[in-house]
């Protein structure tokens, strides 16, 4: 029977989230039910509440869930009833990408994580008998309970809280994979990070894990500079009008190994390719807003330097959450001053503080 559960509902674009009591469908075959703890707010998050980006609406969002399980659907094998989880990405596990083991480029991943619906066409969500879409990422996490799929839960050992491990779910994923998994960065490398948001310093702090020689964070906001100067950045950057190629040339005369991206600007990105050394990379990862284009003298890569994208750093969750906690656990990957706590009501203030650089990873917790 449908359940009842409180969620944040965006019923329009642009809007405010909204507090409500929404009902819940059962798990299918393959399906969790997820008692919710604590979930990351993702700029992927705001860009679907900013941007038309082909997500029905009204709709839970939400997509970093950490949690209990409370039931399960047939076949499902590896959790059971009552495991501490992480949610992370859908993917299918039938498709091509899926079976080389890259399922973070999942032939039916807009489908899985962005349609509103679960895959046997079911609307997750009602209110009053109209539907409240639902499955985002395959979970819908700002809600005290969820629907997840066995693909997308990651058993959860005890010591960590729920707190800290929710972000791995996709925002810390995405950085630390791009710096480790895309990019490989090694000891020899020097390092940049253009954006110091919780995506770029999960990357930068991966950079720290590897020991670059360099490591350099550039960033608007004043206080997520010296974060990052606190977090094992060697230079920072205030990126206040300057000319950012000339500032990273700065640093490193012969142009930097390999960067990140997490700022989607037009403008930042060509300073970073102008910036890189013979035979760098940089990847970029921000979801910008429609008819995004970037420019740059296609002369920059003739120097073997590459332009790259990634999705979810490159990571299979199922195995790359559970050994970038264990990186955590060791002290070697250390996000804890990144995640600032705001129960679920307080959503909206949430949003608004990591767009202000107020709050750098905002986790919303479930009292």
């Amino acid at each position: 029977m449908p359940m009842p559960v409180r969620a944040a509902v965006l019923r329009q674009r642009g809007g405010p989230y909204a507090i409500e009591q929404v009902e819940l469908v059962d798990p299918g075959p393959g399906q969790l039910l997820i008692k919710l703890a604590a979930c990351g707010i993702c700029f992927t998050d705001v860009g679907v509440q900013r941007y038309e980006q082909g997500t029905p609406l009204p709709q839970v969002l939400g997509h970093e869930g950490a949690g209990t399980v409370l039931a399960v659907g047939a076949g499902v094998r590896h959790v059971a009833v009552g495991d501490r989880v992480v949610l992370s990405y859908a993917s299918c596990g039938a498709c091509a990408n899926c079976g080389h083991d890259h399922p973070q480029y999942c032939s039916n991943f807009m489908a899985l994580n962005y349609a509103g619906v679960l895959p046997d066409g079911r609307v997750p969500m009602r209110q009053n008998g109209q539907p409240v879409y639902g499955g985002f990422f395959g979970q819908s996490s700002f809600a005290d309970h969820a629907i997840a799929y066995a693909r997308n839960t990651v058993k959860l050992a005890d010591d960590v809280p729920f707190a800290l491990a929710a972000p791995f779910g996709c925002g810390l994923q995405t950085g630390a994979g791009t710096a480790y998994n895309t990019l490989n960065v090694q000891a020899e490398h020097s390092f940049a990070v253009m954006g110091a948001g919780s995506v770029g310093l999960a990357a930068m702090l991966a950079a720290v894990d590897r020991g670059c020689h360099s490591i350099i964070a550039i960033d608007r906001v004043a206080e997520r500079l010296e974060l990052a100067r606190q977090l094992g950045a060697t230079h920072t950057i205030l990126a206040d009008g300057r000319d950012v190629m000339a500032a990273l040339r700065a640093i490193v005369a012969i142009g930097i190994d390999r960067i990140v991206d997490t700022t989607g600007a037009s403008p930042v990105i060509r300073a970073g390719l102008e910036a890189l050394a013979s035979r760098g990379e940089l990847a970029m990862l921000a979801v910008t807003a429609p008819g995004t284009e970037i420019t740059f003298n296609p002369n920059t890569l003739l120097g073997g330097r590459s332009l790259k994208g990634a999705v979810e750093g490159d990571a299979d969750p199922q195995s790359f959450i559970p050994w970038l906690i264990d990186r955590h656990r060791a002290g070697r990957f250390n996000h804890a001053p990144l995640v600032r706590e705001y129960p679920l009501e307080a959503i909206n203030e949430a949003v608004a503080d990591m767009a202000s650089g107020k709050a750098v990873k905002p986790v919303l917790v479930m009292r």
